[in-house]
């Protein structure tokens, strides 16, 4: 194969993650973003109410905790991933998580909210979890940690 072809085949995010990598992303996503709108919503809930008192869980401790949960297509945690987009710890230790996945046709999109809300809910010092996906801002590879890029070079 020639330089030329090889150059025509790659593209920006190749520099970043590897050429059999991006390739890899760009097939789970989609040519066209669909309207928002248009897209299901997905919501799922764990855990109890922290009992008065009870000294909340450290944000370090919830943070491993989701790192537990894989995406199954992509063998990397959806911490690392870039797929958590905002963990918001209230005072009375409820957590409200927004996470996104790697494109809208994703076959788990339904699954993977309530796997984080579960993992979450083992922390001691959470309550009531709440992960929910959002499609604004739409995924892409340059969310993920450095760690993730290394691991997908690995694969």
């Amino acid at each position: 194969m020639s330089d030329n072809i090889k150059k025509e085949n790659l593209c920006e995010s190749d520099t970043l993650i590897g050429a059999t990598e991006s390739r890899l992303l760009q097939a789970m996503s989609v040519d066209k973003t669909p309207d928002t709108a248009d897209l299901p919503e997905y919501i799922a809930y764990a855990g109890t109410p922290l009992p008065d008192g009870t000294e909340k869980a450290k944000m370090f401790d919830i943070v491993e905790k989701i790192r537990t949960v894989s995406d199954p297509e992509i063998p990397l945690n959806v911490y690392d991933m870039g797929l958590i987009y905002k963990i918001d710890q209230q005072d009375d230790g409820n957590i409200y998580i927004e996470m996104t996945v790697t494109a809208p046709t994703c076959p788990i999109a339904g699954e993977l909210p309530q796997q984080v809300a579960n993992a979450v809910a083992e922390v001691s010092g959470t309550g009531k979890i709440e992960v929910k996906i959002v499609w604004e801002p739409v995924w892409t590879p340059e969310r993920m940690t450095d760690e993730a890029k290394e691991m997908l070079e690995l694969l």
